[in-house]
């Protein structure tokens, strides 16, 4: 069972969340497709509080932008299909290990690290790894039974998108940061959501953890509401549209009637998708062939 809370939520209301049998906190650093900002601190402080451990994914701003560890993260996600390949050809995903919670210290809540493993002749991962108990215990066990092990080719197509990263993260950035300021004039877009944004909700926490740039990804709203956001969309012809996001081409998409098209307007505004919700994910081509393609379609 999960407890999902508010990431604006104040830390009383937080530490009352908690129960007994609550095994570890886990939160976006910066969450798709709201753009909300996970004040990690806060989060890590909490949970170190009642014996577990944060888990947080930095899938948007990879390593380049955000040091999830540095702010207290025990363990950090990437679905690596999105920046960290940048070129959609290949599915993956990774987990990093900090080695720096004490399983040990709560051991009745973790008895997977912290006593004997009869599968693996008797093994008590927390004494014989140390610090590595945890992420020995992923590959050993998790791996084995789940089979959650990339191909050689697609390690290859990783690989060869990682070299190109660091170039590839502040383009995207400096593209997403150009749209979004030119959206916010536009009279038929209602409201832009990027963290870069001077005026924005989550400027002030992307300047303490994200004081390099975000991501490329923005949300914006379309004036004349889902009707006119499908059309916005389906007039878009440099954008490609699909489920996929964070990818070197720009990639756009309606949650509402695509993703989150079970849901009716209530529960779509309890998920924190609008239906006039545009969802983009600013590509690295030319700024002014993107901004190009967006104004004629909006002229539509």
């Amino acid at each position: 069972e999960a407890t999902f809370v508010d990431p604006n939520i104040s830390e009383e209301e937080l530490e009352s969340k908690f129960k007994p049998n609550t095994k570890l906190v886990f939160g976006e650093v910066i969450s798709n497709p709201s753009l909300q900002i996970l004040d990690i601190e806060k989060f890590a402080k909490a949970a170190h509080k009642h014996g577990v451990p944060l888990i947080v994914d930095n899938t948007f701003p990879t390593p380049v932008f955000c040091r999830p560890f540095t702010w207290g993260a025990d363990i950090v996600t990437h679905s690596t299909t999105k920046y960290m390949n940048g070129t959609a050809n290949a599915v993956g995903g990774a987990i990093v290990d900090s080695g720096n919670f004490d399983w040990t210290k709560y051991s009745e809540k973790f008895p997977g690290l912290t006593s004997p493993d009869e599968t693996y002749h008797g093994t008590v991962y927390t004494k014989s790894f140390g610090k590595a108990a945890y992420i020995v215990k992923m590959t050993t066990n998790l791996m084995r039974d789940l089979g959650s092990i990339p191909s050689p080719q697609n390690a290859f197509y990783l690989g060869v998108g990682l070299e190109t990263l660091h170039l590839r993260m502040e383009r995207h950035y400096e593209n997403a940061l150009a749209l979004a300021r030119h959206l916010k004039e536009h009279p038929k877009v209602s409201w832009v959501s990027f963290p870069g944004l001077e005026n924005d909700s989550q400027y002030a926490l992307a300047k303490k953890y994200l004081p390099k740039g975000s991501c490329g990804v923005i949300s914006f709203g379309i004036a004349g509401g889902r009707e006119a956001a499908v059309q916005f969309m389906d007039s878009l012809t440099l954008a490609a549209i699909v489920t996929h996001v964070a990818d070197t081409r720009t990639c756009v998409l309606h949650p509402a009637s695509t993703t989150h098209r079970q849901m009716n307007d209530e529960e779509l505004m309890a998920a924190g998708v609008s239906p006039d919700l545009i969802r983009m994910s600013v590509g690295i081509e030319d700024i002014r062939d993107i901004i190009a393609d967006v104004d004629q379609a909006l002229g539509k």
